[in-house]
């Protein structure tokens, strides 16, 4: 039943890997982006609320709360630069205030983008952002503790395939798209890469784990149908304000629609893995509890588990996509326009989409994943009962208690 498995995946994992190296730009120069400089860091070291002043210009005797009132604020920002080409040097800032714009403090670090002008010229530097180097290190290594603690050996493993999935996303994927590759054939190879990775890593070699693929494969190719067939007949561009930013910094055109859906697949695996997984080993459980039962019975309990499921994963798809676009749904409930023309935008269009067509990958996960787990148990248990019909030790071919059919429990 394994060498069945092999030959039947061996095929899709090949090309999955062929197309990864096909459309990887070996070889081509890096793009470099208009509107892209270089990170430097620094430290705020005052900062002060007062008139936006041109540079040169002095304010002259107190303006009371006048400029408050008549006139933009800005903050005045001391900011020592503690990398870079000029290193240690102090510059001046003045940076917008208000609501919608940071407020920065002495002691703050942050981060500037250096234009490559004069080094010691303050205009070469823009305040960006702060800087949450520790605090997100913090929490990926409380993170990993988490799962190494509870998964044990498990845990560490998933963790590992995460790093994979991260570095294809990084090294692959996001480089293959910004050298003019198809977005759409990118996702697609890079969610099968990532698939049988992270999947053969996180859960081992073994027919519970293939069933668990062949299921994520089936409904993977289903939300990337349905997600084609809807977006196109919605007449999807694909564009929005990122993608704009995108191309304008890129200084190229890109398939927009091509990456919209290349984010729909690539999104949808988590879940569909999730989902998955958890069928295929529902049922080996229900067979180790009871290998009397018949591929149609072990369907059919496996089911009605996946029901529960589905429910709250559909959930999950949904509120992590509002989530998402919740400030696009505020923006969107101020203007003066019905729920119809709202949802119908191009950005709530794409959104609703990318859950609907992701939902409907979770929903026929179930039983497509059931019946095949089912299918390939049933059979891995009969390749074992007839070894032990003809006195042959079968070895670790099964993970279901060895006996025979007719035997007591």
């Amino acid at each position: 039943m394994r060498r069945l498995l092999a030959v039947l995946l061996a095929p899709f994992a090949l090309a999955a890997l062929t197309s990864v190296i096909l459309l990887y730009p070996w070889g081509e120069p890096d793009p470099t982006g208009h509107a892209v400089g270089e990170p430097v860091n620094g430290e705020v070291v005052s900062s002060e609320l007062g008139p936006c002043l041109s540079p040169g210009q002095v304010q002259v005797g107190d303006t009371g709360d006048a400029d408050a009132e008549n006139g933009p604020r800005c903050q005045t920002v001391r900011v020592t630069l503690t990398d870079g080409p000029a290193e240690g040097m102090a510059i001046t800032k003045n940076l917008p205030a208000g609501q919608g714009n940071p407020t920065f403090a002495a002691g703050d670090d942050v981060v500037l983008a250096y234009s490559g002008a004069d080094p010691r010229d303050a205009d070469a530097y823009q305040v960006q952002d702060f800087q949450r180097g520790l605090p997100l290190t913090l929490l990926a290594v409380v993170f990993a503790a988490a799962v190494v603690i509870l998964g044990r050996w498990r845990g560490a493993a998933a963790l590992g395939a995460l790093v994979v999935t991260g570095l294809i996303i990084g090294l692959f994927v996001l480089p293959a798209i910004l050298h003019g590759a198809n977005p759409l054939a990118v996702g697609i190879s890079g969610s099968g890469l990532i698939m049988f990775v992270a999947l053969y890593t996180t859960h081992g070699f073994s027919a519970r784990t293939s069933a668990a693929v062949l299921g994520t494969m089936v409904s993977l190719s289903l939300i990337g149908v349905l997600a084609t067939i809807f977006s196109a007949g919605a007449q999807l561009t694909g564009l929005d304000e990122n993608t704009s930013t995108l191309i304008g910094s890129l200084g190229q055109e890109i398939d927009t629609r091509g990456l919209l859906l290349a984010g729909i697949v690539i999104g949808a695996l988590g879940v569909l893995d999730d989902v998955t997984v958890t069928q295929a080993s529902a049922v080996w459980e229900l067979h180790r509890a009871n290998p009397r039962l018949s591929w149609r019975e072990l369907y059919g309990a496996a089911l009605r588990i996946g029901r529960a499921h589905v429910g709250s994963a559909v959930n999950t798809l949904v509120m992590a996509y509002a989530g998402a676009a919740l400030p696009a749904l505020l923006l969107a409930s101020l203007s003066d326009v019905g729920l119809g023309s709202i949802l119908t935008s191009q950005e709530m269009a794409a959104e609703i989409v990318r859950t609907l067509a992701g939902s409907i990958g979770i929903i026929a996960a179930v039983p497509v994943t059931s019946v095949l787990a089912a299918l390939i148990v049933v059979r891995e248990e009969n390749h074992v009962d007839t070894h032990l019909d003809h006195g042959i030790e079968p070895g670790a071919e099964s993970s279901a208690p060895r006996r025979r059919p007719h035997e007591h429990q």
